[in-house]
């Protein structure tokens, strides 16, 4: 796949990505950047977003199904490869000094970061599954997976 082709197929994907994440238009032409007008003329399929706009839609949705789905795999792992021929995979183990574990509970663990202030919780394969400036949310998605667990 090329760039174009790559931009082609984000277009027709744009509308099915926003309702997937629950989005209105303009809640989601904030989120990426654009104005509601550029946003409903690109769902519309009378304009191409462009490279940026794109990134942007494969950053903020990264986890969307519709995206994994059409690209078969991660779409900023793609965005990478098409743009700089190759994929670069962070190591995150320096960041550990910035996170402090709160809670640990049902392999699930709840953690902030003392640098940016946000919270996050991974999974019980040391994944983040979700991240939030609000603690209560974030509390709440721990307790709503930890519970899961039990049952």
């Amino acid at each position: 796949m090329d760039k174009q082709a790559f931009i082609e197929t984000l277009q027709s994907k744009f509308k099915m990505v926003r309702t997937e994440a629950g989005y209105t238009q303009d809640s989601m032409s904030h989120t990426i950047g654009l104005s509601k007008k550029t946003l409903v003329q690109i769902e519309k399929e009378r304009i191409l977003p462009n490279w940026t706009t794109c990134i942007s839609l494969c950053a903020l949705f990264r986890n969307s199904e519709v995206l994994t789905n059409t690209f078969a795999g991660d779409p900023i792992e793609l965005a990478q490869v098409i743009s700089r021929g190759h994929c670069v995979y962070p190591l995150y183990e320096s960041e550990k000094v910035y996170w402090e574990t709160l809670e640990t509970r049902n392999g699930y663990v709840l953690q902030f970061n003392k640098g940016n202030k946000i919270y996050r919780v991974l999974n019980d394969q040391n994944q983040p599954v979700h991240a939030s400036y609000i603690e209560r949310e974030i509390r709440t998605f721990f307790n709503k997976q930890t519970d899961l667990q039990l049952a």
